[in-house]
């Protein structure tokens, strides 16, 4: 009878522990994670100050060790209180003190094998990895086949997120590479435009709560690049893996590591207005630096002239403008695009490099990626794609001097490829160049694993206002959208600040800037981008005021402090930007038509400041003035654009 009773009881507990909902309230108490079991199913759920975010979310993976999809059991869970200040010195902040509680959960499926869940809630970010311990059963390696990982979202939520393109998709088989137009408040059942998902990171407008914003971190060559599915009728986004054909077919589409297995970090972001979104560091709060050097990689500015001279100004002369240009606007760098082995060659490259240096700019060089995954025919290629290659080119950019690298082409998220971006990130740190990916993955936390990484594309960039008419029309309401979505995780290689009126080398060619001067000076602290490559050629310093290029001389691309004041995604976006002492705060018009916005300006109350607002038609006009109070009125034209910096 006694053993009957305690086989009860601890039966009466196990359903106990499987039912109650588990609770982890962050530092502040404001955002509540909640777990739980039901029927063997793992779910959680988010609240933040008392308003449901997120729903019943599930939980769960396939691997080789064990199906922990069903038949789940919660046999314990670890806490732990994290505290760790760490810098940043390529970011939009520099010093970051970072607070979370941590749990651990414990399950076990119906098989006896374990899956550890581990969360981590601060005061506005959730994240959380999956962890498959190492044991007498699980030795070698471990292969993890799929994540059942969902997010369901409030049905009234709408939608600023992009779709995954299909595979070998795009120009030359470029694609996927986040290039994709984004929603604009679309409901969320609606099917992404090629019915493959969504990328990250997905920014949801919670009813009338608030704001989400998902995304991942931690990835090295650990585990593949992952995405949202299409949402289920009742507004479940789950995790998809990459899909087979992406690369050209090369690797698998699975993730694999020896135990303990540990899966990259999915992030929630949470708040009543955009201002934890825009201000988040959770992108690197989950991540440890992986490469060590006494090496330093600076950021900076860099003249291009591809961007509006295109493929023919790769040459020696205009090269040497563009360094000209360079030297004259302080800038750091010159970005040389594809091409120049061909039209420059190595033997005068070495050349350009030394009279790079002696106007004290460095050199940055394109390079495609490619081995067979995609067709694209732009030189230098198959350098940087095997290791043998990439070592024997990197040691001459070193011996020549060469600063850094822009990379192309990558089209895919297989975890081989995420390999390669660790490989070449790790290389090139060994020899000294700074990098930056272009036709690429979103970073996932770069910014603090690795020294030498400065920045991606990652996103539908400026080359598209050279492009197509159309994606400059809109661009004025895409700027707007980004910095609440792409460029709230990482460091983003738009490549903005244009002044010609038509894009193109000739006057009277090329598709026509819709912006204001204004709004153009505002992108270069409105996006951040660790290295940042304008779009400015040489006739702008003659046809354009002293005081737009007097300003873009000074104006930093890593920040100490970053900060919200405004905006809405596709209309405008206000955001204030500090370096040491001096406050940078940029707003720009997602709209054609003017409006005045009022806003809060605590930090340059009774300061000096200078002004670059619209003017007439295009044009920009300039004042200085002491500001007296907290509060400002932006005063707007249609797709226009004010700075206000301090001296």
């Amino acid at each position: 009878m006694r053993y009957f009773f305690l086989s009860f009881l601890l039966f009466t507990m196990s359903n106990s522990l499987q039912a109650q909902k588990h609770s982890t309230l962050s530092p502040d108490k404001n955002l509540n994670l909640e777990v739980f079991v039901v029927d063997g199913l793992a779910y959680y759920q988010v609240f933040f100050q008392n308003e449901k975010f997120l729903d019943t979310s599930p939980l769960g993976l396939i691997s080789s060790a064990g199906d922990f999809t069903k038949g789940l059991k919660l046999i314990g869970s670890k806490t732990a209180k994290i505290q760790e200040s760490y810098k940043l010195d390529r970011s939009k902040v520099s010093q970051v003190n970072y607070k979370a509680n941590e749990i651990k959960y414990s399950f076990t499926n119906t098989n006896n094998d374990t899956i550890n869940i581990i969360f981590r809630v601060s005061n506005t970010d959730i994240a959380f990895s999956y962890l498959i311990p190492k044991s007498k059963k699980n030795s070698g390696n471990c292969i993890i086949e799929k994540e059942i990982t969902g997010f369901k979202l409030p049905l009234k939520s709408t939608t600023f997120i992009t779709p995954q393109a299909p595979p070998l998709s795009g120009w030359e088989k470029t694609k996927p590479s986040y290039e994709e137009e984004y929603t604009r408040e679309e409901p969320i059942p609606t099917k992404s435009q090629y019915g493959l998902g969504f990328t990250f990171p997905a920014l949801f407008h919670v009813e009338d709560k608030g704001w989400l914003l998902i995304s991942e971190t931690g990835i090295s060559g650990n585990y593949p690049g992952t995405r949202l599915s299409d949402a289920s009728s009742d507004g479940i986004y789950t995790i998809s893996f990459p899909q087979e054909g992406e690369n050209n077919h090369n690797g698998v589409t699975t993730a694999s590591g020896v135990f303990p297995m540990q899966t990259s970090w999915k992030t929630i972001t949470v708040g009543k207005t955009l201002k934890p979104i825009v201000e988040s560091t959770v992108s690197t709060d989950v991540v440890k630096p992986l490469v060590k050097t006494s090496k330093i990689f600076n950021a900076g500015r860099a003249s291009w002239s591809w961007i509006v001279w295109q493929d023919e100004s790769c040459n020696y002369n205009d090269q040497k403008t563009f360094i000209d240009l360079a030297a004259d606007m302080k800038c750091e760098y010159i970005l040389i695009d594809a091409l120049w082995d061909v039209n420059i060659g190595k033997e005068k490259m070495a050349e350009l490099v030394d009279y790079a240096k002696s106007k004290n700019v460095g050199v940055l060089l394109w390079y495609n990626s490619n081995g067979n995954w995609n067709t694209a025919p732009q030189t230098p290629k198959n350098k940087m794609n095997t290791s043998e290659a990439r070592r024997a080119e990197m040691q001459w950019l070193q011996q020549i001097g060469v600063k850094g690298l822009k990379i192309d082409f990558f089209g895919g998220d297989k975890q081989e490829t995420m390999k390669l971006y660790h490989d070449i990130l790790t290389d090139a740190t060994e020899f000294g160049l700074n990098i930056n990916f272009h036709g690429a993955t979103l970073p996932r936390g770069w910014e603090r694993m690795y020294p030498n990484y400065m920045t991606s594309e990652a996103v539908l960039a400026s080359e598209n206002l050279v492009f197509q008419q159309a994606f400059s029309d809109r661009y004025p309401s895409t700027a707007t959208i980004y910095p609440f979505t792409r460029n709230t995780v990482a460091s983003m290689d738009f490549g903005p600040v244009f002044l010609n009126k038509r894009l193109n080398r000739e006057a009277n060619k090329g598709t026509i800037r819709k912006t204001t001067d204004a709004f153009e000076m505002a992108t270069a602290v409105v996006f951040f981008s660790a290295v940042q490559h304008w779009g400015l050629t040489p006739e702008n310093l003659t046809e354009k005021p002293a005081y737009l290029f007097d300003y873009l001389r000074n104006v930093p691309t890593v920040w100490d402090e970053t900060v919200f004041i405004d905006g809405y995604p596709g209309k405008y976006c206000v955001i204030a930007r500090r370096k040491n002492t001096k406050w940078y705060v940029a707003a720009i018009n997602g709209e054609n038509k003017a409006k005045t916005i009022t806003v809060n300006l605590p930090m340059l109350k009774g300061k000096n400041v200078s002004i670059i607002s619209d003017g007439e038609g295009q044009e920009s006009k300039f004042n200085t003035k002491k500001l007296e109070n907290v509060s400002y009125n932006l005063e707007l034209s249609a797709n226009g654009g004010t700075i206000i910096f301090m001296p």
